[in-house]
């Protein structure tokens, strides 16, 4: 049984070593250790003293926790050098006995092989009764293939099994523990479910044969290499498949194309042929045509020579003669007519033919018949209008034919008429109309306008006033629209861009209009080739007023463009011109922006118009920022309907901006180094990208409301989240993605961006508060109890409940709590303040607000005996920023003060210190003064020095006469109390104020003064008993200050100060001086006399003379033996409380 428990003992042992369950073979380690089976442990115990697994500097930097001095670091360092030289020297032994093992293993692996080919030596092993063939020992891990998922299923709980049923208990514990993707309670059935299954295991190893162990892993590999073998031929056959469909749909697209392309050739080559019979005919016609024209011309020309008029008196007898010498009169009246009627159809046939060719040639044909010539009786013009007004440029030769033509022939004649038309009356005559002339007129002098006005603008334009220049808007207007010109136009359309040199918001908005009224009148095609290529032009122009009528043009032409125009060529200049330096032209094209995206033909640029919509908003300007988020968010969030991928991207730059930032400090391990210093920019971009989230708030609720899977009350509003509907929802039934995104996402991103955040981030803290606020004014104040106070407890450390979240949820709100003490203090300091002001500071948990202060400052003090720490009075300092807080506050700190703890004295005296910058001088002086006055009275030393920070914050905010009063009759009391240390305190403080402020005085002698009796008090107190705190925070921060100014400086001061320095800092003045920076401002009375407080004033060297005169007499004395000191230092409290400043005569009269 010893063999069979220490087989599977090392089968256990190399399952937990292979799958590395490190802490349940470390229990097994300790269990086997403590049941004296050292020899069961000789690996576990070898594994775990590796130092390649486990590094002993690891294991000794775990260990100490402790910052060591120098001097222990030498030593500590002189003996690690003395174990490594021991280490390299046991290194050099192990690698000597390693090499002779190796020598010895081949050795003995050459004799079991010699033996192992002996035929008489006998290969069976008996064990326990069981006979087995020699199995290869030599197979590796690797060679079975990976461990499967069923397989580790039946080993964990093989296992599991093994060391229950062996006693080792706490092994199986850790083991439990370890395995969490599996229950090892629950077994399911399967060929490898039996009792007792590891020794099972272990017996059926034994008993199979070597050899059939290794066919069968070789036929399970060989299997499965044969299976992915034919899964890649099936994949490839479906590929080939794949791509033979390809070239035979495109071999029958290509064939339908073919068709359809031979179909279109035989249509198109029939109507070419149509076309040139067409044409064959319009060109006959046409010099029928010029030939009755060539004729009209010809016989014009003779009726104005007088050849074919005959006389009305003529006699019949004449006429007869005439018409027997021709060939009668009837033909000739026939042929007449017929000459006339086809004259009017071929002339309709020439204005017909004009209209289509554009353009006709007058030629001259030889002269006809003077026969047929005189055989016309009267005459007329047809004048042919067009439209086209090339045509009518080309038709000038034929109207001129018009305007020679004599009234007299206009006019009919009823006694005489043309030879051989004795019988012609007035309506058989061809006149002209007077509406077609007086049209034909009308165009002709349009023309001739617009040329003229075309060429006289860029020449007028200049000359007129600017005030008047818009003046010219409809003829400019007018001229591009009807010159035929396309150069002309472009330089008109430069005019009018160019009209006034820097118009203003009204003139903008005129030229403006005559642009849009221009765009509508020409069409698309126009505005594209003649407005857009100007609005170009002027994008850089010097002139920001120009710039900003281009981006005016942008959203308002864009209607009369194309669509593809639209989201290509005008949202190229829309982001050029975000670029621009000014401001008024980066928020016109903001709001341009959100009139051109309604007119997008579709959301292929929404990623693109995004990120330029963040770029806007984090724009360095206000009004930038506020026209993007007024007018291109809401458009944006409508165009694009992607509200979740803006508010993601939201997020990301928040947290991005202030991840960029440096950390607050390099040391690793440290509060600081976890806080991150904003510059401006990136302070302005969370800043606003928070203000952006609050305006997105309204759309969030919106789609959380309509995509709401649950039936509810519904108010104006929309749902109400009762908590009814929150049960549902903790259910997780049913999924919420758009309420789950504050609880995942939005309020875990907050609290992660103010755990970045240093102390002096109240703005961004406030915002973030604000923002609370918001979400509890849209959503309720069960949404506050139910769901953030939760939340936000739990990311401060302190137990809430979970039941109104769904199980996913629980673990993302679970992983919000600190896990070590360093997470703690950074949650107290960054997320404590928005539990306290965006949580608890609601008006419906303000009872809530005051117990948990009271169990806060109150009771956790008196459990811990130690006043409440920095946190925990920076986050009651934030929320006193919010004055509807302070009466609770202020409950809260006379409770601390009447009470008799000492701790909770010092507590309330450190809060009323931080909090006086948030409150006026009326609570001031109603219930700060009085705290003070009283913890100032306190027997107790402690609180009465505590109190003395908070009396000097109220000085340096307040100047009324009162509290002044007030304070110099306290520090009366401070100065009179007999105690040494606060007398010193005082004294050295107001010492380090005069050193730390700069004397306004260029006179060396003067500064000298001020130094020597700098010098003298300090060497007077050095007589004396000094705390160390005083020494650290005053003394040795005073004696640098005056050492900067060696000009100022005696030489004996000098050296008797370097002395004094050395001694109290117990070390050389330059490696001192090296680190006093770090208390130079955090000294506990700095803040009373700080440059920016009222005791801070710069006249200090003013009222410098009588320190010299008084200190270095009394302070060696007893402090109540001596009054005059005391007057003294009531009288210059006094005047440094009340900001009285002595002027030169009063100082030395001699000057």
């Amino acid at each position: 049984m010893d063999v069979e428990r220490s087989s599977l003992c090392n089968c256990v042992v190399n399952f937990l070593l292979e799958e590395n369950y490190l802490l349940s073979a470390f229990e097994l380690l300790h269990e086997l250790l403590e049941d004296g089976r050292d020899n069961h442990a000789i690996r576990l115990k070898e594994f775990f003293s590796d130092p390649t697994h486990f590094p002993p500097d690891q294991i000794s930097r775990f260990n100490s926790l402790r910052v060591a001095d120098p001097q222990s670091l030498f030593e500590e360092k002189e003996s690690l050098e003395e174990k490594l030289a021991v280490r390299e020297y046991e290194l050099r032994l192990a690698q000597e006995d390693i090499v002779n093992l190796k020598t010895e293993l081949l050795k003995k692996a050459e004799t079991t092989l010699d033996e192992s080919r002996d035929p008489n030596v006998n290969n069976t092993t008996a064990n326990n009764g069981l006979v087995s063939e020699p199995i290869n020992r030599d197979i590796s891990p690797s060679d079975l293939g990976p461990l499967k998922d069923n397989e580790r299923v039946d080993i964990n709980c093989a296992v599991n099994e093994y060391l229950l049923l062996a006693g080792y208990r706490l092994t199986a514990m850790t083991f439990y523990e370890e395995v969490t993707d599996q229950n090892l309670d629950v077994w399911q059935n399967s060929s490898a479910c039996v009792p007792d299954a590891l020794r099972h295991y272990y017996y059926q190893y034994l008993s199979s044969a070597g050899n059939a162990a290794e066919d069968k892993i070789l036929i399970l590999q060989e299997n499965e290499s044969l299976l992915k073998e034919n899964e890649r031929i099936k994949s490839d056959i479906q590929s080939l498949l794949k791509k033979k469909e390809t070239p035979d749909a495109q071999n029958m697209s290509l064939t339908n194309s073919l068709e359809v392309l031979q179909k279109d050739i035989k249509e198109k080559t029939n109507t070419v042929q149509g076309l040139k019979k067409t044409l064959k005919s319009q060109k006959k016609e046409l010099d029928d045509c010029r030939a009755e024209i060539t004729s009209l011309k010809m016989l014009i020309e003779s009726a104005r020579s007088g050849n074919i008029l005959l006389q009305a008196d003529s006699e019949p007898a004449q006429c007869a003669r005439s018409n027997n010498d021709d060939m009668g009169p009837l033909p000739n009246e026939v042929d007449m007519s017929k000459t006339n009627t086809s004259l009017n159809t071929d002339l309709e046939s020439v204005k017909t033919d004009v209209g289509i060719m554009g353009e006709v040639d007058i030629v001259k044909e030889a002269p006809v018949n003077d026969k047929e010539t005189s055989s016309v009786g009267s005459l007329a013009v047809l004048t042919v209008a067009d439209t086209d007004m090339t045509a009518k440029r080309k038709f000038d030769d034929a109207i001129s034919i018009a305007d020679t033509i004599p009234e007299d022939l206009l006019t009919p004649q009823c006694e005489s008429g043309f030879v051989g038309t004795p019988s012609l009356g007035k309506d058989s005559l061809v006149i002209r109309s007077p509406k077609l002339d007086a049209e034909l007129h009308t165009e002709k002098m349009g023309v001739g306008t617009i040329q003229i006005l075309s060429d006289a603008l860029p020449k007028i334009v200049p000359y007129v006033l600017i005030n008047h220049r818009e003046e010219l808007l409809p003829l400019i207007m007018c001229a591009i629209e009807r010159h035929p010109d396309s150069a002309t136009r472009d330089s008109l359309t430069h005019t009018l861009f160019n009209l006034i040199k820097r118009p203003d918001e009204q003139q903008r908005r005129i030229i403006m209009d005559a642009c849009v009224t221009l765009a509508k009148n020409v069409g698309e095609l126009r505005t594209e080739t003649e407005l857009l290529p100007q609005c170009w032009e002027q994008i850089s122009h010097m002139y920001e007023e120009r710039r900003l009528l281009v981006a005016q043009s942008c959203g308002e032409l864009a209607e009369f463009v194309r669509p593809e125009i639209r989201d290509s060529l005008i949202l190229s200049i829309v982001q050029q011109l975000m670029e621009d330096s000014a401001t008024v032209v980066r928020e016109a094209a903001a709001h341009n922006l959100a009139l051109l995206l309604a007119l997008f033909p579709n959301t292929d640029k929404y990623f693109k118009v995004e990120e330029m919509m963040f770029q806007l908003v984090c724009d360095p300007s206000g009004i930038v920022v506020d026209t993007t988020k007024k007018d291109l968010v809401p458009a944006l969030i409508n165009w694009g309907s992607k509200l979740d991928h803006m508010l993601q991207v939201l997020h990301s730059h928040i947290l991005g901006s202030a991840q960029r930032c440096p950390p607050l400090s390099g040391v690793e391990g440290s509060i600081e180094s976890q806080l991150h210093v904003l510059g401006e920019r990136e302070r302005w971009n969370i800043d606003v990208l928070l203000r952006l989230l609050a305006e997105l708030l309204p759309y969030v609720q919106k789609k959380v409301v309509e995509t709401c899977p649950f039936s509810s009350d519904s108010d104006s509003t929309g749902i109400s989240f009762t908590p009814s509907l929150l049960e549902q929802y903790a259910e997780g039934q049913v999924e919420w993605p758009a309420f789950d995104w504050f609880i995942t996402e939005c309020f875990p991103n907050l609290i992660q961006l103010c755990s970045l955040l240093p102390q002096k981030e109240d703005n961004l803290r406030v915002r973030v508060t604000k923002f609370l606020h918001e979400v509890v004014d849209h959503f309720g104040e069960p949404y506050l109890t139910h769901i953030l106070l939760p939340l936000f407890l739990v990311a401060v450390g302190d137990d809430a409940d979970f039941k109104s979240f769904p199980p996913k949820a629980r673990l993302k709100i679970r992983g919000l709590t600190p896990k070590s003490a360093f997470a703690q203090r950074l949650a107290t300091m960054c997320v404590l303040p928005l539990l306290l002001a965006g949580i608890l500071g609601q008006p419906s948990k303000r009872a809530s607000l005051t117990v948990y202060l009271r169990n806060l400052l109150i009771q956790r003090s008196r459990e811990n005996n130690l006043p409440a720490n920095y946190e925990i009075i920076n986050s009651i300092r934030f929320l006193c920023t919010f004055e509807e807080n302070h009466s609770i506050v202020f409950n809260i700190l006379w409770e601390m003060i009447a009470s008799s703890d000492e701790m909770l004295k010092i507590s309330a005296a450190n809060l009323l210190k931080v909090i006086v910058p948030y409150i006026d001088e009326k609570v001031a002086s109603a219930n700060v003064l009085p705290a003070l006055v009283t913890l100032g009275s306190d027997q107790n030393l402690n609180v009465k020095y505590a109190s003395i920070d908070a009396f000097g914050a109220v000085a340096q905010h307040f100047k009324s006469d009162v509290i002044v009063d007030k304070i110099r009759i306290q520090m009366d009391a401070f100065l009179e109390d007999g105690s040494h240390e606060a007398t010193t305190a005082v004294v050295l403080s107001k010492i380090f104020q005069f050193t730390s402020s700069p004397s306004l005085s260029s006179d060396v002698t003067r500064r000298r003064e001020r130094a020597n009796a700098c010098c003298e008090a300090i060497r007077a107190l050095d007589a004396s008993d000094l705390a160390a705190s005083t020494v650290r925070d005053f003394l040795l921060p005073a004696i640098q200050n005056l050492l900067k100014d060696t000009d100022a400086l005696d030489p004996a001061h000098k050296e008797a100060l370097e002395i004094i320095f050395k001694e109290r800092s117990g070390g050389t003045l330059d490696a001192i001086s090296k680190v006093m920076g770090a208390h130079l401002g955090l000294a506990s009375m700095s803040s009373f006399f700080s440059d920016s407080g009222l005791l801070g004033k710069k006249e200090t060297g003013d009222f410098g003379t009588p320190v010299p005169v008084t200190v270095e007499n009394t302070i060696p004395q007893p402090p109540a033996e001596d009054t005059r000191f005391r007057r003294i230092m009531r009288a210059g409290f006094t005047d440094m409380l009340r900001g009285r400043t002595k002027g030169n005569d009063e100082v030395n009269p001699s000057e």
